[in-house]
């Protein structure tokens, strides 16, 4: 669907918008959906659609995916980086936050693609950032390089602690001998552009020998170099700019990394940007109950229960169809009656549908194949163009009757106005005729009667009004379709006090055949307030009956279970009873003996016969009674609850008697007859935007902080780090320590490798130096 600049200004689309920007967790989500046009086509829309679905579920299912704080666009860097060739560590480090989240996201994905194919089908466009993610890692988190960057860096560093540390002894030296100190104004070692100095009271300057600094800012002392230290400062300061020449040596090599990977990263940030997108059109859709629409093939629309955003929860939701029995819709009513909101809501609800978001209107809403809507609303006069309103509207239409084919919609607002009545009317009555002739459709208000006459005497046009409540004289802002607007002035004006005879003589003024007209459309109204109370009563009646049925259907569904325990119990208690009969049978015939068993296995043997029978019979009937609960109650996709647990999951799967059931992050294998249904698979559908699934209470385990590894083989350390993490997680820890030593770095990669893979891990990094360096890895869960 196409439409243009100034259709969206007329219709608000940047406001409403700037409603889901502010549910997007980063720029990236914003700039995606700024960037956002209507799609070219309904295989795309519908494409969108199922991604958002099955972000929508997988969220449900499996908790949010992991996200990173202040995800910033990239465009700018590059273009810095380009001039520059340097990026600053800081900048490195939000470039590797990006991957790393990247990273996490694919991999957790991956892990349930055949589960959510449409978000797998979007996150395995990720490309393998792996090899610059690791050569990152020699930045801290405050970009900060790490002395392993490079190992001359390392041995820069670590001669300038070991000089820096002599030039602070030396000067301390100084400051402890008593001729010394007797010149200073302090007893502190202070430092003045790079270099070890003492502050000296201004009378010794002569005395002290050494260089002058720099002096207070009173003026009294100065910073001075003693004469000792000198050369030890020198070494410092010739240090530390080696030490920036290698630092800024390796940040030009990290940077020319990034920029060879720019269009991996340009296509990483689109699919972030586009997850974060799919989030804020998530909350929107749950907040403020909105829907995706059914899209079809012919040029048409049926909004139910739509609402334009920008008018909260006060807005009155409206239903308003056309395209399918009519191709023209006419509006009528007074003023400041929702006549302008009501097409303004239907271009909002089709710009967002075509571009694959769910709409501010209630299930069941159809948008169909539009291939151009534009709007004409408001005043549009023209002072630079030295163009009236009327001019300017007529500027407008004359575009619109160029674009004009089948599928185009036009939104026209006072069609008729701004000029002569029985000119603009008819000129309006013309230009609704040859948009007939083409076949758009056309929804437009008006105040003109001779344009309500046409639209109630032409085929394939429809009227539709706004409701004016005659009693409090305030309009109720619903639609009324199929009914013609009602003249309101006379009647305002007797509420108001007009006197009698004034009234009257303006219905003496009035056409004969026009106040018949007036009068019929007064009693179409009466008829339809009529049937609209039929209605509601009917609609209550409605709903009281379903939610009698639901409520009856779930008691059978719950006597149905109970009935099944309790026979399932007896059959089992009777089972037992058989079993201890033949176990004393057994007993009493070692006990008489042979010969006298022998004898009384003959008369025994019937009663022995009849109970495996009955055993038997028993078995089988509790078989076919488990077969038909499991048939009846259970399959894969309802939300179940253990029995005798507070414990909810998805089913994921059923095989011989068992289900297999999706707790959280946990899969739990479960009898089928230990299981109570809550939700069948189509109803948690139906409810998949509105929050995740409860999760159940599990117990903690006793874990330790950390896990030791070190000197363990792969295959050793690997199971051990998973059982670990997997306890560690469900024991409750925000944060854990896997100890692998140093080494080649083999166990080191494995540990990161399988924290990719685990879908309840959030981030993992290695430590700092105060937590034992890169012979640790540190883990984070959600």
């Amino acid at each position: 669907m196409k439409t243009d600049a100034k259709t969206l200004q007329l219709v608000d689309i940047p406001k409403v918008l700037e409603l889901i920007e502010k549910e997007c967790r980063s720029p990236l989500g914003v700039l995606c959906l700024r960037e956002q046009e209507p799609l070219p086509s309904i295989q795309h829309v519908e494409e969108r659609q199922a991604l958002f679905v099955s972000f929508c579920k997988y969220e449900d299912v499996c908790g949010r995916l992991p996200w990173e704080k202040d995800l910033n666009p990239l465009g700018r860097l590059f273009e810095d980086a380009k001039v520059s060739g340097l990026l600053s560590g800081v900048e490195l480090v939000h470039i590797r936050n990006m991957v790393g989240l990247a990273i996490r996201i694919k991999d957790v994905v991956s892990d349930r693609k055949d589960a959510f194919a449409e978000l797998y089908s979007l996150t395995r466009r990720i490309p393998d950032l792996s090899e610059l993610f690791d050569d990152l890692h020699v930045l801290a988190d405050d970009g900060r390089l790490y002395d392993r960057a490079s190992e001359l860096l390392g041995r820069l560093r670590s001669a300038h602690r070991d000089y820096a540390a002599k030039a602070r002894k030396a000067a301390q030296n100084l400051v402890s001998n008593p001729s010394v100190s007797s010149m200073l104004q302090d007893k502190n070692v202070h430092y003045r552009k790079g270099r070890i100095v003492l502050l000296v009271r201004q009378e010794n300057l002569h005395k002290f020998r050494g260089i002058v600094i720099d002096r207070s800012s009173s003026g009294n002392s100065l910073y001075m170099e003693p004469e000792g230290l000198i050369e030890i400062n020198n070494r410092v300061s010739i240090l530390e700019k080696e030490i920036e020449e290698e630092e800024r040596r390796i940040l030009r090599s990290l940077t020319r990394k990034v920029l060879m990977k720019q269009k991996l990263l340009e296509r990483t940030e689109q699919v972030l940007g586009l997850l974060d997108l799919m989030y804020a059109l998530r909350e929107v859709a749950r907040k403020d109950r909105w829907s995706l629409p059914l899209m079809k093939n012919s040029p048409m629309l049926k909004l139910k229960g739509a609402r334009h955003p920008l008018l909260g929860k006060q807005c009155v939701p409206i239903d308003i169809f056309c395209g399918t029995s009519f191709k023209q819709l006419i509006i009528t009513g007074p003023n400041t009656g929702g006549k302008t909101v009501a097409l303004k809501t239907v271009a909002v609800s089709l710009y967002l549908g075509w571009c694959g978001f769910p709409v501010p209107c209630k299930e069941g809403t159809e948008i169909g194949d539009i291939d151009w809507m534009l709007a004409d609303i408001g005043d549009e006069q023209s002072i630079e163009q030295n163009l009236s309103t009327f001019s300017a509207h007529l500027t407008r239409l004359i575009d619109m009757l160029q674009k004009a084919n089948e599928r185009s919609l036009f939104l026209l607002d006072e069609l008729g106005a701004g000029t002569d009545p029985q000119e603009g009317a008819a000129l309006g009555i013309a230009i609704l005729e040859r948009f007939r002739s083409i076949g758009s459709l056309v929804i437009a208000t008006t105040h003109h009667n001779s344009i309500k006459r046409y639209a109630l005497s032409t085929k394939g046009v429809e009227t539709a009004s706004m409701e004016f409540d005659s009693e409090t004289l305030k309009p109720t802002f619903r639609l009324l379709m199929g009914m013609p607007g009602k003249s309101n002035a006379l009647t305002i004006a007797r509420h108001l006090g007009m006197p009698e005879e004034i009234l009257s003589k303006a219905e003496e003024v009035l056409l004969e055949s026009y106040y018949g007209e007036e009068r019929l459309v007064d009693e179409l109204h009466d008829k339809h307030m009529e049937l609209d109370q039929l209605k509601k009563q009917l609609e209550s009646k409605e709903a009281d009956l379903k939610r009698l049925k639901d409520e009856l259907e779930r008691e059978k569904r719950n006597l149905a279970l109970e009935k099944g325990r309790i026979v399932s119990e007896a059959e089992r208690k009777a089972l037992e009873m058989i079993e201890e009969a033949q176990r004393l049978y057994h007993e009493m015939v070692k006990k008489i003996g042979f010969f006298n068993a022998r004898n009384m296995h003959k008369s025994t043997e019937k009663d022995r016969q009849r109970m495996l029978k009955m055993k038997k019979e028993l078995l089988e009937r509790q078989d076919v009674h488990d077969e038909k609960m499991e048939a009846e109650e259970i399959s894969p996709g309802d939300l179940v609850e253990i029995i005798g647990q507070s414990t909810k999951g998805t089913v994921e799967a059923i095989e011989e008697g068992k289900a297999v059931l999706l707790c959280g992050p946990i899969k739990v294998e479960v009898q089928l007859n230990k299981l109570k249904l809550v939700k069948k698979k189509e109803e948690v559908e139906r409810t998949a935007v509105q929050g995740p699934i409860v999760k159940g209470d599990f117990k903690k385990v006793s874990v330790p902080p950390s896990i030791m590894i070190r000197g363990m083989t792969v295959d050793e350390a690997i199971p051990e780090v998973e059982l670990y993490l997997d306890r560690a997680f469900r024991a409750g820890y925000g944060e854990v320590t896997i100890i692998h030593g140093r080494g080649e770095g083999i166990l080191r990669r494995e540990v990161h490798a399988l924290c990719k893979r685990l879908p309840y891990v959030t981030n993992f990094r290695l430590g700092e130096p105060s937590e034992g360096g890169i012979g640790v890895t540190i883990v984070s869960f959600r």
